[in-house]
C-alpha cells in the first residue's frame, strides 16, 4: 500500500493570525487593516515573531510506514494520535513497499524463506514483503500463544516486537502553523528521507489547496524567508 494523507480541516486564517498579533494594540478592523495584512504576515515572520501562526491550524489522517511516524513524531505539534499495537490486535496488515527497490535484484539472500520452490532469485521489494509476511505471521501466532499465559494485554504489547518498519498504521495529525512550517522547512526537503518528503509534500499541497486560500499570506511568508 501507498503512503496516504487526508485533509481533514483546518482552524483560522491569515487575518485570524494578524489579529493575535494586534491584540497587543488593538484588534478593531478597518478595511485599510485588511489591506495591511499580506505585508504584516511577512513581517512577522521574517522577524521571528511566530507566536501569532499559532492561532491556525491544519488536520490531516494519515496512513504510513511506522518509520515516517517516528519522524512525525519528532516534531512540535498540536496534536498526534495513532493506532495502537498495544491496545490492540492488528487483524489488517497493512504494509509499505519502496518503489525505488524493485529494480534492485538481491542475487545474495539465501534464507530458506525468501525463495520459492524453483529457487528464484527476487529483489529487494520482493524480499521485503516476504520478511514482512513472516513478521506479521509470527505477530498474529505470537498473540495467540502468549494470551494463554501472559494474559491478553502483556500478549499484544510485545508481539508487536514482530512489527517491521514499513508496517503501516493510521494517525491522526494537527499542526499549529508555526509548527507545519517547521515540519515543511525540514521533511519537505531534498535531504529528508522519500517517504517523509513525499507526506510533506501532498500536506502542503493539500493545505495550498483549500478552498478561498485561508492561509495564501501565510505560505508566501515562508517562501519568502
Amino acid at each position: 500500500m501507498k503512503n496516504k494523507v487526508e485533509f481533514i480541516g483546518y482552524y483560522g486564517s491569515d487575518e485570524i493570525i494578524a489579529l493575535s498579533a494586534w491584540t497587543s494594540t488593538s484588534r478593531d478592523l478597518s478595511q485599510n487593516k485588511r489591506d495591511r495584512i499580506p505585508d504584516l504576515i511577512n513581517k512577522l515572520w521574517i522577524a521571528g515573531h511566530e507566536t501569532p501562526f499559532e492561532k491556525g491550524s491544519v488536520h490531516f489522517l494519515v496512513d504510513c510506514d511506522i518509520a515516517s511516524h517516528i519522524h512525525l513524531l519528532k516534531h512540535r505539534m498540536s496534536s498526534l494520535n495513532a493506532e495502537s499495537a498495544r491496545y490492540k490486535e492488528l487483524k489488517k496488515d497493512k504494509m509499505y513497499l519502496p518503489k525505488d527497490w524493485d529494480i534492485v535484484p538481491s542475487d545474495e539472500v539465501y534464507h530458506s524463506f525468501m525463495r520459492d520452490k524453483h529457487n528464484t532469485i527476487f529483489d529487494w521489494s520482493e524480499v521485503l514483503e516476504k520478511y514482512t509476511k513472516l513478521g506479521n505471521e509470527l505477530y498474529h501466532r505470537a498473540v495467540d500463544d502468549l494470551t494463554p499465559i501472559l494474559g491478553r494485554k502483556r500478549a499484544k504489547e510485545s508481539a508487536r516486537y514482530f512489527k517491521t518498519y514499513n508496517s503501516q498504521i493510521q494517525a491522526d495529525v494537527m499542526f499549529n502553523m508555526r509548527s507545519f512550517a517547521n515540519f515543511i522547512k525540514l521533511r519537505n526537503s531534498e535531504h529528508a528521507q522519500l517517504e517523509i518528503r513525499e507526506i510533506a509534500q501532498e500536506m502542503l499541497t493539500l493545505v495550498e489547496n483549500i478552498e478561498g486560500n485561508p492561509f495564501k499570506n501565510t505560505l508566501k511568508a515562508w517562501k519568502n524567508a
